[in-house]
Parts: structure tokens; sequence; C-alpha cells
């Protein structure tokens, strides 16, 4: 009998026949869904010879949702992926410039998903955008409701535009506006709270899977409150909650000051022989560099909204972009977690049985991961990368690829199925 998963004392419970609610997507998502679906399902019944299975419940979202009840996120599916706390979701619409608001975003923020993780390795054989990519393999953590996607924007000559503007006139603020009477206005909240939650999920994480580092990736050089207090309140946080575990760059500084910068570069040295974690930080542009050059430096990163969304694609077009990066939004307090495709919905490529379906697949081992499954999860990821290896792909790598086999969506899913 399929059950419900359950959440209890930061724990999931999951049974032998869990209901998972998954969003089949817009655009080229029921093509890539349907191939996830069949891959997920053939792993499990592969791994666990039949004790283990899946119950999928279709909810709706996005266009099919419209289509069928005038609402593009009825408020039915926001209730089911609150009883059910894990999900998994396909690519979904978002208007550019005007119309309705992002539905990836406003799930998130609807189910309080600050955390948006998405872990970027290479796989042997994909085409890659640098030299060495085997270097690559970091988690970035991506905080989810904060920052300028709060969306809180007033269009030029608008009421909203006008008062903000004559607000920032008595702070004595206006005059760094260059050109008022044609701006429009966004404003960026960054919590404290909701950086330390973010932060703290980031470091935990290192600290269960053995990485050597966590960086705080920030633009506070420039925006000093916001970014720079993100910088600030996470430093802060790891020292007091995290001494005996963390060696911070603050306390680098503190004893460089106090003594030499010898002393300062022996006292991290001797944090690492002893497996405390290095919380460091980057600027975000010369971060943006970095992850290109020297990649292999970096373990875990922390970092906001905005910043999050631009790394995370960098650094997945480092090793074969997109089409093949995963991702998770979860809140680790309440349980609740979406796993989804990060790519946009192509709707060129809509119905033509051929994109890249493994931006879902992966985020689907992510999904196997938190539930525990390990074995599926990881029996997907060898014979995915197997498929690679072997240049049996899609379009998007076949083309980049010499003397590879072009195959469809559905066909690279039954490559995979066949390297288990």
């Amino acid at each position: 009998m399929a059950d419900k998963i359950t959440y209890k004392d930061e724990k999931l419970t999951v049974s032998n026949n869990p209901i998972i609610p998954f969003i089949e997507g817009d655009g080229i998502g029921p093509d890539i869904w349907n191939a996830a679906q069949k891959v997920i399902d053939a792993a499990v019944e592969h791994s666990y010879e039949g004790s283990k299975k899946i119950e999928w419940l279709e909810v709706l979202c996005g266009e099919k949702a419209f289509d069928k009840t005038g609402e593009w996120l009825p408020s039915e599916t926001l209730d089911i992926l609150r009883s059910h706390y894990v999900g998994i979701k396909g690519p979904l619409t978002t208007p550019v410039g005007g119309g309705m608001r992002s539905l990836n975003v406003t799930l998130r923020k609807e189910l309080d998903l600050y955390a948006c993780v998405r872990p970027v390795r290479w796989f042997r054989g994909a085409p890659a955008a640098i030299i060495d990519p085997y270097r690559v393999n970091f988690v970035l953590f991506r905080e989810n409701t904060e920052d300028v996607y709060s969306g809180i924007e007033f269009p030029k000559d608008s009421d909203g535009a006008k008062q903000v503007i004559d607000l920032l006139n008595e702070l004595g603020e206006g005059h760094k506006i260059r050109f008022p009477e044609s701006s429009s206005i966004g404003i960026k909240p960054i919590s404290k709270e909701g950086s330390i939650r973010l932060f703290d999920s980031a470091l935990q994480y290192a600290i269960k899977h053995n990485r050597k580092s966590v960086t705080i990736v920030h633009k506070g050089n420039i925006m000093k409150f916001t970014e720079g207090y993100f910088k600030k309140w996470t430093y802060e946080h790891a020292e007091a909650h995290y001494g005996d575990k963390v060696f911070t760059w603050m306390e680098y500084d503190r004893i460089k000051e106090e003594k030499d910068i010898h002393a300062a570069n022996a006292a991290q040295s001797e944090a690492e022989s002893e497996g405390k974690i290095i919380i460091k930080d980057v600027i975000a542009d010369a971060f943006l560099q970095q992850i290109l050059l020297r990649p292999d430096e970096y373990d875990v990163i922390a970092t906001m909204n905005l910043n999050g969304d631009y790394l995370s694609d960098s650094a997945a077009a480092a090793v074969g972009g997109i089409g093949i990066s995963p991702g998770a939004n979860i809140n680790y307090k309440s349980g609740h977690a979406i796993f989804e495709a990060t790519h946009g919905t192509a709707p060129k490529y809509a119905g033509l049985d051929k994109v890249n379906p493994s931006s879902v697949i992966l985020s689907g081992v992510m999904m196997l991961q938190h539930m525990g499954w390990t074995e599926a999860a990881t029996l997907i990821e060898r014979a995915l990368e197997m498929a690679i290896y072997n240049k049996r792909v899609t379009y998007d790598f076949e083309r980049l690829m010499h003397g590879a086999t072009l195959l469809k969506c559905s066909e690279f899913g039954d490559e995979i199925i066949s390297n288990f």
C-alpha cells in the first residue's frame, strides 16, 4: 500500500512504496519527464528487486494547469506538495518583462524552500569548456527566498517609484539616482535570519560529506549592508556555533594582525591537518573567474539568490551545460523539498523527443539520495556517465563529440537503463 512520506524531528520517514508528486513541466517537460520517470522506476526495480516502488502522483502547475483549471498554480497543488514533503518537477514557463511572476520562484516562496542546492561535477567524456574538467566537484547553496527575487519593483513613473524616490530624497540619498525621472526601482532585502539558515545548511552539508571548505560568495565590497552583511553574519555564525569544527578567514586575519602572515598560514595549515573546515569568502566577479581557472579550490559554496543564479549556470557550462545540471529546493527545517530540472522549457523543441533529459534524471538522483535510496541513485549516476563516456548521447553532446551516436531523448533514457 502506498504511503505519504512523513517528517518529524528533522528526519524523513520513507516507506517502501512512497507517494511522490510530480509536475511534468511545460515545453520539453513531458519529453524529459517521461524519460526520467522510466529511468528512476527501472533503477528502483533493479536495485531493490521489487521490494520498493514509487507511486507517482501528478499535480498541475504551469501551462497544463492553466489549460485545465484556469490557474497557473492551483491551491490543490501547493496543498499536496506540502502534505507529501518530497516532489519533483520539470521546467515551467516564465514570461520575460511582464505577465505573471515566475512559477519556480512562487513555489519556492510558498513552501519556503530557502536552499537551492546544485551539485556541479564533470561526467567522464562530456564535452567541457575548461581544461581538466575533473577538477570541478562542488555543491552550490543558493539562498532562495530573498534578494531581488523578492519581486519588490516599481516601474518608472509609477506612484510607488515616485514615493520611494521621494523617501530617498528625504534620507539624503536621492542624488545617487542618476536619472530619477525615468528610473524604475527595485528593492533588495537580505536578512540575518535568511542568510544564516542558508549558510548553516551549507556548512552542515560540508560536515556530513567530509568537504574541506565552505566559500561565501558575495559582492560586499559594493553592497556593504546587504551582501556585505551576508558575509559578516555567516562568518560570525560559523565562529559562534562551530568553533571546534571550522577555521575562518576572520580568524586568519586576526592572527595575521596580532602576529604575522607566517603565523596565520601556519594556523590555517594546522587547522586543515586537523580536518577542520575552512570558511573563506570570495567576491562574486572574482569567483566567476576562479571556477574556470582554479575550480579544485572549492568544495561547498554559500551565496545569495541572484549570485547563485549566475554562478550555478556558469559553473554548469564549464562541465557540459545546464542540460546535465541537477537542482533541489529544500527547507531543511520543515522537511519540504522539490527537485527540478534547472533549465528552461525550450518550446521550439517541445514534443520532438530531442533534448537531453539528464538534468531532471540527475535531480531524481538527488531525490533518491534525499530519501535514503542511495543504491538506486548511485546506479543511475554511474549508468548515465557510462552512456556519455560511450558517446551515445543526445544532440547537444553529439554535435560536440567526434564519432558520437545521436540518440533521441527517450532513447537516451533507454541507454541509461541498458547500462544497469
